[in-house]
């Protein structure tokens, strides 16, 4: 379903159960490269006792793509503005916000600007959250497609190689992440997940630009959200979900509840799971974010 977002754009829309009006929905935001699709796994359970929405983050997936301000700051507000426009349209008063990877920074700069409209915040494998450390020894080492993206990066957008490779993309994307195959087995036993993956990142790179505005290299934020984190109200509850093997800095959680120590901040592990803790352990993540939604309502 299309809906508008800022001025002309739109917004690539999915909504689950939209007969339960009697509980507080809950929305998910995607991560970079990513799009409603990667959900596929959750929105059966999750739906369950309360209306879903997951939408494709504007300049990604389905959704228009604008040409973004080429300022971090600036960025970073169009991607939020855009967010508030679409909760306006679809006439969602208060919600329960969780984002994945990027889609947690920016679920996270949503709260701080909109903090009346979220009743409990989701972050899984938040990304741009940390300082970038001055003692190289203290990074965390990226996987392998990690690096192969930052080594084409140059002056180039990280997924620049996918369009380059044209017809040849999607052989790419299974290449360079088999592991996507793997953790969507109990749906596709082709390559289904790594065609929707292409598709999503071969049109024009209008997220992809801004993502590449907002960080300093591929793993860190040009404005980290741990020096901002302590703006978000604090009667706000959080939780942070991380896998036990991601590369994403995992001590994040830690720092964030020592800035919030008056108030909700909760972290986790999930044992067995990667930066996709929603695929690699799909059960178990349902059942924690169940819990949480059912702590509001």
């Amino acid at each position: 379903m299309w809906k508008p977002g800022s001025s002309s754009n739109k917004i690539w829309t999915v909504t689950v159960s939209p007969e339960l009006r009697d509980r507080t929905p809950l929305v998910m935001v995607h991560g970079f490269g990513g799009g409603v699709g990667l959900w596929i796994l959750n929105m059966d359970s999750l739906s369950a006792r309360r209306t879903l929405h997951t939408f494709d983050l504007l300049g990604f997936g389905r959704s228009s793509r604008p040409t973004f301000p080429r300022d971090p700051e600036g960025a970073e507000d169009e991607f939020v503005t855009s967010i508030e426009t679409w909760r306006e349209t679809m006439g969602i008063p208060s919600m329960i916000l969780l984002g994945h990877s990027l889609g947690g920074f920016l679920a996270t700069s949503y709260s701080i600007k909109y903090p009346d409209r979220v009743k409990h915040l989701i972050l899984v494998d938040p990304w741009g959250f940390p300082l970038r450390p001055t003692d190289p020894s203290q990074i965390r080492a990226p996987p392998t497609w990690v690096k192969a993206v930052a080594s084409v990066l140059g002056r180039s957008n990280p997924l620049a190689v996918l369009r380059v490779a044209g017809p040849w993309g999607p052989s790419l994307v299974q290449r360079f992440r088999p592991d996507f195959k793997r953790k969507f087995a109990d749906f596709f036993d082709d390559d289904t997940i790594s065609e929707y993956i292409y598709h999503c990142n071969a049109q024009n790179p209008s997220g992809e630009t801004a993502f590449k505005t907002m960080m300093e290299s591929f793993g860190w934020a040009r404005r980290p959200m741990l020096e901002r984190i302590h703006l978000i109200q604090k009667e706000m509850p959080i939780t942070m979900i991380y896998g036990a093997n991601t590369w994403i800095d995992t001590s994040t959680g830690k720092k964030v509840k020592l800035q919030r120590p008056d108030s909700y901040v909760r972290d986790m592990e999930i044992e067995g799971a990667s930066h996709h803790v929603y695929a690699d352990q799909p059960h178990i993540f349902n059942a924690v974010v169940e819990e949480i939604c059912d702590s509001v309502d």
